[in-house]
């Protein structure tokens, strides 16, 4: 295996290149991050298509000339990075053998055009398939540092002391994830008019976990993704929440791959991680 490392002015240079071609800004700069331009989202999603494409087209030739082919696995950079990779090595040391490819985007792929083993999705049990093994469904309610709940002037005893606090949002532009916004469960739980002291917004659900790890307001915890946080006590869900959006997570194995044993094993792993409390 070998891995490259770029220095972060080779980065930027080699985008700030990429753009002198192109003619278009691809990257809106901002203090300390970078954030995708429209002509930037455009770009990266044809590219990421082609780039996909031509990965399966490779997994085929390595399996066509006796190589061993990797078991690849797409889902969401939320998942991917406070569920799965967290716990990838009690996979990977079992079946050692195994050479596991993560692909972590927001773009639902199609299993056998892009060449992809297992898909690990969120939504409702209609939208799942027949190939599809349920994992755990999930709840909706607040979390937040342990440090906020210690601010005696700002109390976060119930729901309404929400407005004493900065919510930490999901920015969802085109209204996707309906579940994750605080206008939903705040409808849900029955508050009206309720008016934070400020808000924060994040383009990926991965974003917001550490911004309230580090105490930058209240978010809303998606039940699987948080639950270690919540056993070590670096987050604590301040009040109970009835809230429940009725979705599940799901393994989805491609059929050209449901026969191969280590798409199987990872399924298998897969349910009793999932079984653990």
């Amino acid at each position: 295996m070998s891995i490259r490392f770029l220095t972060q002015s080779a980065v930027s240079r080699q985008i700030k290149e990429l753009e002198d071609q192109l003619g278009v800004a691809l990257f809106e700069r901002r203090h300390r991050a970078l954030a995708l331009t429209d002509a930037g989202q455009q770009f990266y999603a044809a590219a990421a298509q082609v780039l996909t494409t031509m990965r399966a087209a490779t997994d085929r030739l390595r399996t066509s000339s006796g190589k061993r082919r990797p078991l690849s696995v797409t889902t969401t950079n939320s998942f991917a990075a406070l569920w799965l990779i967290p716990r990838l090595s009690g996979f990977t040391e079992a079946h050692p053998e195994v050479d596991v490819r993560i692909t972590a985007q927001t773009r639902v792929q199609d299993l056998e055009r892009d060449g992809l083993d297992v898909a690990l999705r969120h939504g409702p049990a209609s939208l799942a398939g027949p190939n599809a093994t349920r994992l755990f469904g999930e709840k909706v309610f607040p979390v937040c540092s342990p440090k906020l709940m210690r601010d005696k002037k700002r109390p976060l005893r119930e729901p309404g002391d929400l407005k004493y606090h900065c919510l930490l949002q999901y920015d969802d532009p085109d209204g996707r994830h309906p579940w994750l916004h605080w206008k939903t469960w705040l409808e849900v739980e029955r508050i009206a008019d309720l008016r934070p002291a400020g808000t924060l917004s994040f383009s990926g659900y991965e974003q917001i976990i550490p911004a309230a790890l580090a105490g930058h307001g209240v978010a809303l915890g998606r039940s699987p993704l948080v639950k270690d946080l919540l056993s070590s006590k670096e987050l604590v869900a301040p009040f109970t929440s009835t809230a429940d959006p009725a979705r599940a997570y799901f393994a989805i194995v491609a059929k050209n791959a449901a026969a191969r044993p280590e798409v199987a094993a990872f399924v298998d792993w897969l349910k009793r991680e999932a079984a653990k409390r």
